[in-house]
């Protein structure tokens, strides 16, 4: 028998679902502080 030597390709979505759980909450904290700022400067 040969050697099944392939390569499977890295799947895109898979490598960005592994960085959801960190992702949202940097950018959620990240809105509310943008928010807040735009708050007090205005205000």
């Amino acid at each position: 028998m040969s050697a099944h030597n392939e390569t499977t390709p890295k799947d895109p979505v898979e490598a960005v679902v592994k960085h959801i759980p960190v992702v949202i909450p940097v950018v959620g904290a990240l809105l509310i502080f943008m928010l807040a700022f735009i708050a007090v400067f205005m205000g």
